[in-house]
């Protein structure tokens, strides 16, 4: 029992053993109960305190400076950035491993020191800062009542960048070779004869002009055509524009030709190493690999690799290359094709040559054309055994992915149906706590008109040397009701008498 309910017991207890002042006790009673159903709720002096935001604000500084008054190094992703006046802000952030934003803010990056520290990463990476990128930052945090939260960038780490990249290569590439990607179109047979090439490059690049020289001068000669579509192959938004400039060309193609060109080629004059980094991309390798005519590739460097040559069917150094590659095709063509025509044409004027001769070299021709028939046709068939393979391989591998796609999705929503239930659960339980809190006070409150009422009661009242007055079966609680010469009843606390008023 709460030290507000016994002391209302106490004063209960006290009404039938003094001789004070039944409504003076009441009064105490009641004022006890005011207590205890209002004033327990009494907040503390210090809720009571007000103060002005800027006040408030300026502790939160203070707070802010004296804690964190030193750089760190910290590791972010750009949402976006923005420059005025010399200075870039950004809006920065850290994703989960389901790509859900779980922690942002903003920075700025001073103009006294922007201009050094971009050059040096655009300088190491060979790329601009934009959004999307992985940093590592060299910032301090920096608190204004006007303002808010932001934080203050001194440096910027660009090997941590280059390190992000190559780690998300090196994922990706994995990807592509569990799913059965990496071999599908090098298993692709070599054109024996090339007729339509489809180009695909950036318009009025370097690389591609050194490639239309030699391959204008083909189509002048009849011997191939070209067939030029343009993409950027520079910035974020790179891969998505190559892969709608493949699907638009090969559609375009196929829809005014009726079959499908012999070539892909994808093609890039020389740029900065960084620069690469946007054609690793899986979604573009992806499309490279499943095409259905060999893509040649020449991106414009030597050492280093992107995704799209790990796909193509055969990687060239530059564009020149490629075109020439296509030449040496061409040329080989020809040239087996004149040493045939020779070689009939030697056997047409040969005077020497028996009808007998000539028949059994014809046998023996038509048995080495039908040997090399087979033999074309069997590899032919390898060739198709082994796509077959590999797409089964891509399709299980896709399957695989929807597979736990659907399992992640089902496990998030169970995680969640789980967490609401929890909430729920805790919920009715604060809310069961209140309830019996409540209901605690509702049960002293009756114990205290319990008392009431035996304090009330007649026999109390009769023991205290009052009586009961009775008339024609009423109770008579005032001399003027008494009827004259008409038997009354008087109740004592141990019995009754009978009388006759005059």
């Amino acid at each position: 029992m709460s030290t507000q309910a016994k002391r209302i017991a106490d004063l209960v207890q006290s009404i039938s053993t003094t001789d004070s002042d039944t409504d003076d006790l009441h009064a105490k009673i009641l004022a006890q109960m005011d207590d205890l159903n209002g004033l327990q709720d009494t907040k503390s002096t210090l809720q009571d305190t007000h103060l002005a935001l800027s006040d408030y604000l300026e502790a939160v500084k203070m707070v802010i400076s004296d804690t964190f008054d030193h750089e760190v190094w910290i590791r972010t992703e750009v949402r976006a950035i923005s420059s005025k006046g010399g200075h870039y802000y950004f809006e920065l952030a850290e994703k989960d491993d389901n790509d859900q934003i779980i922690a942002s803010c903003r920075a700025t990056l001073w103009r006294y020191r922007a201009s050094g520290v971009l050059a040096k990463f655009h300088t190491t990476t060979g790329r601009i800062l934009e959004a999307g990128t992985s940093i590592l930052i060299k910032a301090s945090a920096t608190f204004h009542a006007q303002y808010g939260f932001s934080i203050n960038i001194s440096d910027i780490d660009p090997t941590y960048t280059i390190g992000e990249l190559a780690a998300a290569y090196h994922t990706m590439l994995k990807r592509l070779h569990d799913e059965g990607l990496t071999l599908l179109n090098k298993h692709l047979p070599t054109p024996f004869d090339i007729r339509h090439v489809i180009v695909i490059s950036p318009e009025n690049a370097a690389g591609l002009g050194d490639f239309r020289r030699e391959a204008d001068r083909l189509e002048m000669a009849n011997a191939c055509h070209f067939h030029y579509h343009h993409a950027t192959f520079q910035g974020n938004h790179a891969p998505n524009e190559i892969r709608i400039a493949i699907t638009q060309a090969m559609d375009k193609f196929v829809k005014k030709f009726g079959h499908l060109p012999d070539l892909l080629v994808i093609i890039r004059g020389g740029g900065a190493v960084g620069d690469l980094a946007y054609l690793n991309d899986y979604e573009l390798a992806a499309l490279i690999a499943e095409q259905k005519v060999p893509v040649w590739v020449g991106i414009g460097h030597e050492r280093d690799k992107v995704l799209i040559d790990e796909m193509a069917h055969t990687r060239f150094d530059t564009p020149s290359k490629v075109i020439g590659a296509i030449e040496r095709q061409l040329l080989e063509i020809t040239q087996n094709a004149k040493l045939n025509m020779q070689h009939i044409q030697a056997l047409g004027q040969s005077k020497l040559i028996t009808a007998k001769n000539i028949s059994n070299n014809a046998m023996q021709r038509s048995q080495v054309s039908a040997s090399k028939l087979i033999q074309l046709a069997k590899k032919d068939s390898q060739n198709q055994m082994a796509t077959t393979k590999l797409l089964a391989i891509h399709q299980l591998g896709q399957q695989k992915i929807h597979t736990n796609n659907l399992l992640n999705q089902s496990k998030a929503q169970s995680t969640a149906k789980l967490s609401q239930v929890k909430t729920k659960t805790s919920q009715f339980l604060n809310h069961h706590k209140v309830i019996t809190k409540q209901l605690q006070l509702m049960s002293e409150h009756c114990r205290y008109l319990q008392s009431m009422i035996l304090i009330q009661h007649p026999a109390k009242t009769l023991g205290k040397g009052y009586a009961l007055i009775q008339q024609g079966g009423q109770f008579i609680s005032s001399k003027s009701k008494v009827i004259p010469d008409k038997d009354i009843i008087i109740e004592f606390y141990d019995g009754k008498i009978t009388t006759t008023p005059k």
